[in-house]
């Protein structure tokens, strides 16, 4: 365990938001690559200490109080680094920037059965005997949400790359500022059955060996040729995410007649008055729900499909998130137990899908000291219909789509991920 120098917040029981609650309670692990040579371990660690010492909530574990509701107790445990040497190359196991069958899962440490008590954050370096190295992390997501984490390996690259020259801004801890409700709280909006549900309503799972992973490059050329087929400006993000949902919509071979929807995660800090900082450190994400016919979303244009997108994300402004905070607040007054809508692993979202864009990121120019990783993986997704979007790692850049398939409609994805027919 790596304990860093006490800070100002030490001692402090932080209570979950209900921006916390509503993420969904797992250990989130990602893995970064860096081929030779790469910083030594000592610098990496020594990095690690300072940065964490920015973020004590990273340092803390999960608790709860007399009520049964947890908390981030900042006690300074630690953070738990795994050392591990491999006596192969890096290159035998990395290929075309996605590691081997068979070595994803252990390139991180062991995923904790208990949250209560663990480390919330723990990592685990893997040196190869070419001098490369791979950095699994695993992270809670009641601690930080991505656009965190981002941050947080942004601040560890930096004391990697710096030293003892080391110099960085505290981020914005302060998790209750992102939850104030009005002096009379007034939800408007039904979070009960959106962000929120009857623990009953949980849909039933499958073997995971149903739900196969995917990994599509979409290259720098396609995306320009996508957004001119929208012909109107829209985001990268925007137009692949019409495309990927015309595309999982036909190779389902759905009724013509049913409804589809996707769950698409919106970062709230910008859109709350007065805005978070962008260096909040904590959970600030909501979900946006666009929802059409299946044969609407097969026989709109591009164009069509990325405004349904465009006009549902632009609800989730501050008036809604307001609305949340106050429905939190009212549940809580009541002692309601609010259980999160996310997905359990092994569940089916079929005719749904859930979307999360990693697009803003950066991850792939975490730079230890020695350039960008060779590649950046998230995890196996457990959940069919689940996707992310991250820059890709390769050197003409374009973007990476990882998503979760049921085995039964891969090949047809497969078949026509490509065509803008």
């Amino acid at each position: 365990m790596l304990r860093p120098a006490y800070s100002a917040l030490a001692g402090e029981k932080m209570p979950l938001t209900v921006f916390d609650r509503v993420a969904i309670d797992i250990f989130i692990p990602t893995v970064l690559a860096y081929a030779a040579p790469a910083p030594s371990k000592e610098a990496l660690k020594e990095g690690l200490l300072r940065a964490v010492a920015l973020y004590p909530h990273l340092a803390g574990r999960l608790a709860v109080d007399h009520q049964g509701r947890r908390f981030i107790h900042l006690n300074n445990e630690g953070v738990l680094v795994v050392e591990a040497t491999l006596p192969v190359d890096l290159s035998e196991v990395l290929v075309g920037g996605r590691m081997a069958a068979g070595v994803d899962d252990d390139l991180y440490p062991t995923i904790p059965e208990e949250n209560i008590g663990a480390a919330l954050l723990q990592i685990q370096l893997n040196r190869y005997k070419c001098g490369g190295v791979v950095i699994g992390i695993t992270s809670h997501h009641h601690a930080a949400d991505g656009h965190s984490i981002s941050t947080f390996l942004t601040t560890w690259a930096s004391a990697v790359r710096d030293g003892k020259d080391f110099v960085a801004p505290s981020p914005f801890l302060d998790r209750a500022a992102t939850a104030v409700p009005r002096s009379t709280p007034a939800p408007e909006f039904d979070h009960r059955s959106l962000e929120f549900m009857d623990a009953h309503d949980k849909k039933p799972v499958v073997p995971m060996s149903r739900i196969k992973n995917l990994a599509v490059h979409f290259t720098d050329d396609f995306v320009a040729d996508l957004k001119a087929r929208v012909g109107s400006r829209c985001s990268t993000f925007q137009c692949l995410l019409a495309h990927v949902w015309k595309k999982m919509t036909a190779a389902r071979d759905l009724n013509p007649e049913e409804f589809t929807k996707v769950r698409v995660a919106v970062n709230c800090r910008g859109r709350a008055d007065p805005p978070m900082p962008m260096d909040f450190s904590g959970n600030m994400v909501l979900w946006a729900f666009p929802r059409l016919q299946v044969r609407d979303v097969l026989s709109w244009s591009y164009g069509g499909v990325v405004g349904a997108i465009r006009d549902a994300v632009s609800c989730i402004d501050n008036e809604y998130v307001q609305s949340f905070v106050d429905f939190g607040n009212v549940a809580d007054a009541n002692g309601e137990e609010l259980v999160a809508t996310a997905a359990d692993p092994g569940t089916m979202l079929c005719a749904d899908m859930e979307v999360d864009s990693w697009l803003g990121f950066k991850f792939h120019q975490i730079d230890l000291g020695t350039g960008p990783p060779s590649a950046f993986l998230p995890p196996d997704l457990p959940v069919e219909g689940l996707m992310i979007f991250v820059p890709s790692c390769k050197a003409k850049g374009g973007v990476d789509l990882f998503l979760a398939v049921a085995e039964e409609h891969v090949e047809a994805f497969e078949q026509i991920c490509y065509s803008l027919e």
